[in-house]
């Protein structure tokens, strides 16, 4: 059987006031019946004691000057001239043989169970020499009935303590864990239902306080978590639909009715191009995807990586009559990425500049603290200040696309790749052309 952690708690809370409760009761037991014993024990010795001060000796006999009517009623005195008895109080048999017993020997005590009694015995001391003894005795019962009403009070009360306090905790534990239950019932609803939802409890200066802002940083993780799903799901729709599209279209002219050897070529060439950039987009995903999941981030060259992809543009570049040159440099540059994933992040901007730039388009490479930095330059109309964030949005496109399709993977989906790597990608203002940066994370 499982137990919620509310009844863990209140088990474990009043086992705890139970085995308290009980120690202090024995403890309280005990400590009253060791008092009760040396109280009766000092009682009964002040009576011997007392008794002994009121004998005299008078012509070698002892003589006393109280009578026993005079003695209190529960106060027995035995008087022994040697083993002779003087006096004698009106008790039990058991009681009476006991103190005879005691006529000799030294000072002792004796309790007597027959009767509830304690007995004490005292020398009696004449010039040096034992002439009797003093025996004096007290009944037991008046602290054996306060031991016994002390237990009996003692446990009642530990017992109304004991409830008292388990239905305060019980009361308490509920009060401290509602909130938590509540909160945790919140934020599981607004996890489905509403993310915007948050407690908004304030910086955490207690337990309530923190579990709420931990809830909410969840809250927000998750938040965050469906918002990139979200934009890479329309990022991979716009940068798959223009593919299929020109698939599907070239082939479904090519199958309406017969064509030129040349013009079936020409379609095959664009399906063919289609669906490697169809791959090259699952390639790039799947390689963040393995970035992401804790996988071998790689190591590629800086410089071999530009060369490539430039070389994968070369045929954009020539029908568009734009000459591409990598600057290098030296000492070489390394990136801590694999090489296959910084190529999907650089081509989609070394194509963009060649889609849009006039004669040239220059890559150049730097190393700024611990990233390497891409500048891709080139001579076209430039990105204005309003479209520096709008042209990574999936599907937009700046004023001077002038009836240019767009190519490669797309800006949007450059940029989640580098954000992916801890790299950025994002344009900035220049006098003579375009110009975008990519920062990757240096080996």
């Amino acid at each position: 059987m499982t137990f919620g952690i509310r009844r863990r708690l209140l088990l474990v809370v009043i086992a705890a006031i139970v085995v308290s409760v009980a120690g202090l009761v024995v403890g309280f037991n005990l400590v009253l019946g060791r008092t009760l014993n040396r109280d009766s024990r000092d009682l009964v010795q002040s009576r011997a004691v007392a008794q002994l001060s009121s004998l005299g000796f008078q012509n070698g006999h002892l003589t006393t000057n109280e009578t026993p009517d005079e003695r209190a009623s529960d106060a027995y005195i035995w008087i022994f001239e040697g083993t002779r008895l003087l006096e004698r109080s009106r008790t039990e048999a058991a009681v009476d043989k006991a103190a005879r017993a005691m006529a000799s020997g030294p000072s002792r005590y004796r309790d007597v169970p027959e009767s509830d009694a304690r007995l004490y015995s005292v020398p009696i001391v004449q010039g040096g020499k034992r002439v009797g003894t003093v025996v004096a005795g007290v009944s037991l019962s008046p602290y054996e009935a306060t031991r016994g009403a002390a237990l009996i009070a003692s446990i009642v009360f530990g017992v109304l303590v004991l409830l008292v306090v388990v239905f305060l905790v019980r009361w308490l534990v509920g009060a401290s864990l509602r909130p938590v239950i509540r909160m945790t019932r919140q934020a599981a609803d607004w996890s489905e239902h509403d993310l915007d939802q948050r407690f908004g409890l304030g910086p955490p200066n207690d337990e309530l306080t923190e579990l709420a802002a931990t809830l909410d940083g969840l809250l927000d993780r998750v938040a965050a978590s469906l918002r990139h799903e979200r934009r890479f799901s329309a990022e991979l729709s716009h940068e798959l639909r223009t593919p299929l599209a020109r698939v599907l279209a070239e082939s479904e002219l090519a199958l309406r009715r017969d064509r030129e050897p040349e013009e079936y070529r020409q379609a095959l060439e664009v399906i063919g191009r289609s669906a490697d950039q169809l791959a090259r987009t699952v390639d790039a995903l799947v390689a963040a995807a393995r970035f992401e999941a804790g996988g071998d981030v790689g190591l590629a060259s800086a410089e071999e990586v530009a060369a490539n992809v430039t070389a994968a543009c070369a045929g954009l570049a020539a029908s568009r009559e734009v000459d591409v040159e990598v600057v290098p440099r030296a000492p070489a540059l390394r990136i801590g990425i694999d090489p296959d994933l910084a190529e999907r992040i650089l081509q989609p901007v070394i194509e963009n500049a060649c889609l849009y730039g006039s004669r040239r388009v220059r890559v150049e490479l730097a190393r700024e603290n611990s990233t390497v930095v891409f500048a891709i330059d080139d001579d076209g109309p430039g990105v204005t200040d309003d479209e520096r964030e709008r042209i990574f949005e999936p599907g937009v496109r700046g004023q001077g696309a002038n009836g240019n399709a767009g190519a490669g993977l797309g800006l949007a989906l450059s940029r989640r790749l580098a954000r992916t790597v801890h790299g950025d990608v994002y344009a900035e203002a220049s006098a003579t052309g375009g110009r975008f940066v990519i920062r990757l994370p240096a080996a």
